[in-house]
């Protein structure tokens, strides 16, 4: 377990800061500059200290509604696309104002679920993040809304923010909301309810504690636990808290006990490639092994063959990424596969040695190599 791990936020050198809409949004929907001026101001002092500090920002839309003089955010994915392309020229502005009050320099990043999911643009990713971070840069992400369809769509900035932390091998993610953190029941209708402090594991009984999102952003605790389930199976410690308390962020990184809920890591921190077949890769499909495959592939680390497949589901092509299960239709690992679906409904049972003879060709003996397989352990997302 990392040193941010045992220590609640005190430990984490290079941190991940997601700011909500609801956080952003002053009283007339548009962006709340004084808070944003605020919470500059201590990214700034944790910058200052030698912290690399990454902002995942909501408001887009938010601001574009001000901007384009609407009454209430639209229905239709056009306008919405439309408003918050409006919308994150302000955003940006508001960031950019505020941190040269500091004298530093910040830069936009926009993103959609393609860029995290081909490896040669993840990698590209990763280097420019690096290359801003070694400027002392601190990078503003959000979704590329503009542009961005469903087939492309990460969904909510609380995904895109753990994405962003496992893109950036994080120590700590920080997701600042209008609640101060996880409650044992929904505190709007349950004002009896109280803030959960530690959370070792997201068990479904926590999950099932999750309210819905309001009426600025589009997830609520549902969507942060998800996140926080991705982030902490990969190893990064996770802290949800209220961004609009005074001093939020100083108080977290001193690792005071008493702000917002904390998420223990629950997994080992994945080589690169590994964690981002397991946790970014969307599947395009399922296979169900029988238990010597499995056994193999759990218990001594090997690779997946054609003798140890039962079922194929799902029309996925080769190099996909898909979900390995055991008989009982459980998750387990998940792989990129050396043939297609069509191609392993054909040589599913059979010898390694057959697959020429089967298919015309052969691209190996291995339906997923081990280089390319992740176990996955309690806690990671299924």
């Amino acid at each position: 377990m990392s040193r941010a791990g045992e220590q609640r936020g005190a430990g984490a050198r290079r941190i991940v800061v997601k700011i909500g809409s609801a956080v952003l949004a002053g009283s007339d929907r548009g962006l709340d500059r004084a808070r944003i001026d605020a919470l500059v101001d201590e990214i700034a002092a944790q910058h200052a200290a030698g912290r690399e500090v990454t902002v995942v920002t909501s408001g887009a839309i938010a601001a574009g509604l001000v901007r384009l003089g609407l009454g209430q955010r639209p229905k239709l994915i056009p306008q919405k696309q439309a408003a918050a392309a409006v919308g994150q020229i302000g955003v940006m502005s508001a960031y950019e104002a505020s941190f040269a009050r500091h004298g530093i320099k910040v830069a936009q990043v926009l993103l959609t679920s393609d860029d995290m999911s081909s490896r040669r643009r993840h990698l590209n990713a990763e280097r420019a993040f690096k290359a801003l971070l070694e400027w002392r840069v601190i990078p503003i992400v959000n979704e590329n809304d503009t542009v961005v369809v469903d087939e492309i769509k990460v969904g909510d900035n609380d995904t895109l923010s753990a994405l962003t932390a496992l893109l950036l091998e994080a120590d700590l993610l920080v997701i600042l909301s209008d609640v101060a953190g996880l409650y044992d029941a929904d505190p709007r209708s349950h004002p009896e309810a109280r803030l959960v402090a530690t959370v070792d594991a997201i068990t479904p009984a926590i999950e099932a504690t999750a309210g819905v999102g309001g009426p600025l952003g589009t997830g609520g605790m549902a969507t942060k636990l998800a996140a926080a389930k991705r982030a902490t199976a990969s190893g990064i410690a996770v802290i949800i808290a209220d961004g609009r308390r005074d001093g939020v962020l100083g108080a977290i990184l001193a690792g005071a006990p008493d702000v917002g809920t904390f998420f223990r890591p629950v997994g080992d921190r994945l080589a690169s490639r590994k964690r981002w077949i397991a946790y970014t890769l969307k599947p395009g499909g399922s296979i169900v092994v029988d238990d010597g495959a499995r056994r193999a592939i759990v218990e001594q680390g090997r690779s997946l063959l054609a003798s140890g497949l039962r079922t194929i589901d799902g029309d996925f092509g080769v190099g996909a990424c898909v979900r390995c299960k055991d008989l009982a239709g459980r998750e387990f690992a998940r792989g990129l596969v050396s043939y297609s679906a069509a191609e392993l409904d054909k040589i599913k049972g059979r010898h390694s040695r057959e697959i020429e003879g089967i298919l015309g060709y052969k691209m190996g003996d291995e339906v997923i190599h081990r280089n390319d397989l992740v176990r996955l352990t309690k806690g990671d997302p299924s």
